[in-house]
Order: C-alpha cells, then structure tokens, then sequence
C-alpha cells in the first residue's frame, strides 16, 4: 500500500492522505485493491454481484467515523467502471472521503468511471468529500466520468463537496439526490479546466418529502480553449425549499455555459436560481498589484479565493 512516491502524492491530493488511514478504508489501485480495512460499525467487502467495487455498511448509530475510499491509476491504458453502494444506518453522523487521482506517462487514455449509490437512513448525516485531479507528461488521456445517486430518508442529510482540482482531460458527472420528509441536501462543486479540457455537470436534486431542502453551489473557472456546461436542476414536489447558485470566471478563448433550471409541482415549493459568467475584474488586479504582487500572482491569488 502507498508503495511509490507517486501513490503517496496522489492519495495526498484527492483524500489528504500522508499515511496508513485511520479506521475503515478502501484503496483502489489500477484495477485492484491496494489495502483494505473495516471497523466494528463500518464493514467493506467485495460486492456480492460480481460487479466491480465494493458494499459500504454503516451500522445504525455510528458517530465520528471517517471511511477512505479512494482511487488511483499511475498506468495507461487503464479503462474501468466501479460500482460501490453505501448502505447508511439511521442516526449516523460520518464523513466519507472519496475521490480519484491519475497519473499519465503514457500515450494511452487512462480512464475512470463509477457509479456511486447511497442509501441514507433516517436522522443520518453524510459528508461525502470527492476530489478528482490528473497528472503526467503522456499524450494519453486522463478522463473520469462520476456519478453518483443519493437516497435520503425522513431527516438524512448530505453534505456533498466535488472538487476537480487540474489535469482533467474529459470528465461528465452525473448526480441525482432525491430527499424525503424534512431530508436536506448541500452540494458544492469546484471546477477547473484549461488548455481544451471538456467538463460537464448534470445534477438533480428531487425535493420530494414535506420539509425538504436543497442547495447547490457551483463554482468554475475555465481557461485557455477549455470548454464547460453545468445543467443543475431542483425540482420541488411538496412543502419544500430549493437553492441553485452558479458562479463562472472565464478567460482566454474558453466557453462556459450555465444552464440552471428549477421545476415546482406544488404550490407550496419555493424555488431559486441564479447564474454569473464573468471575467476577472481589473480593479481586483490592480488592488493586489498595488501591494506587491506580480499580474500572475494576483491573477493565481483571485482563482485561489473563488474556488476555495
């Protein structure tokens, strides 16, 4: 486990990971398994299905865990479909830290795509963290394709955090959250893309129980011949309350598209949404040049802050 200098950078980028993980984890390494561990409320085994991945169970009351799942490719022509399921007991209160890092050299794409389903039980609260980020100096493409399926119970909660930090040639994630009585859903994503990377959001958020709650916060940043599209979407079918934010930076000759929709099939939905595309202003600039830093640093300085 964590045998190379790159493994060990790439678990420090995507989980922040910098040795052994503490309590349950799953390190997947170029199609296989590189470690594994369960605890007494976190069980990870091998699907029964035969497919690819794992079963996550968290049994009902567990408090303060953290569970590590993460996934790296360091060869090329690498080309996989994960499935994992989380089964989540009700009254938990968990983090867990996903995310895929790929190191390139080669000419051959690397690839990566998994389906992530999670079964929230009722009064859980989930923290789901996944960080995606590509390296290496190969022609070969580093894609992954997420998506992910949220079930939450009356009371569950999750609190979803997607980061592409660089390096991502192709990606399209995929999400759909479906909330009962009085569940709440957050999802923050974070993009970044350059030179002529293609990205693509869809996501969905079904606010079907009384007393639901969704938000979504999308944040991006697309640079050189980049090219971004972002379709999230909330539907409202009862007494509910629903929240879409898109914020864009765009610069040099990228294209970024926001496409923000919001659908209530009850009178009793309150539903908003908004989006801003927009450049870098220059009076920003000029502040931070004006205490010393450089045009590049203060450009790095003002990504930095709108991503963070």
């Amino acid at each position: 486990m964590m045998d190379t200098q790159i493994d060990r950078e790439l678990l420090e980028k995507i989980a922040d990971l910098t040795g052994k993980p503490v309590g349950a984890f799953n390190i997947r390494k170029d199609s296989g398994c590189d470690g594994r561990q369960s605890t007494e409320h976190i069980e990870i085994a091998n699907r029964a299905d035969g497919k690819s991945g794992i079963d996550i169970r968290i049994k009902d009351g567990t408090v303060g865990e953290t569970c590590h799942i993460p996934v790296i490719i360091t060869k090329p022509g690498i080309e996989e479909m994960v499935y994992n399921d989380f089964y989540i007991g009700d009254n938990c209160d968990v983090d867990i830290v996903a995310g895929c890092g790929i190191h390139n050299c080669g000419n051959q794409d690397s690839r990566h795509d998994g389906l992530h389903t999670f079964h929230v039980g009722r009064n859980s609260k989930v923290r789901y963290t996944e960080k995606h980020y590509g390296e290496g100096t190969g022609k070969g493409g580093r894609v992954m394709n997420p998506q992910t399926v949220v079930y939450l119970e009356e009371g569950a909660s999750i609190q979803m955090e997607t980061v592409q930090i660089r390096g991502i040639d192709s990606t399209k994630r995929d999400t759909k959250i479906i909330c009962g009585k009085d569940a709440e859903a957050v999802v923050t994503e974070r993009l970044l893309t350059d030179d002529h990377q293609v990205a693509e959001s869809n996501m969905e958020i079904v606010l079907d129980g009384e007393g639901s709650r969704g938000r979504v916060i999308s944040r991006s940043v697309a640079q050189g011949n980049s090219t971004q599209v972002f379709y999230p979407r909330m539907v409202g079918n009862s007494q509910c309350f629903g929240h879409v934010q898109c914020d864009s930076i765009i610069m040099d000759s990228a294209t970024v598209k926001s496409i923000p929709a919001i659908t209530a099939n009850s009178t009793e939905a309150q539903l908003v949404h908004e989006a801003a595309i927009g450049k870098i202003a220059g009076e920003q600039l000029l502040k931070l040049e004006t205490l010393g830093l450089t045009p590049e640093e203060a450009e790095e300085c003002i990504l930095n802050g709108f991503l963070a």
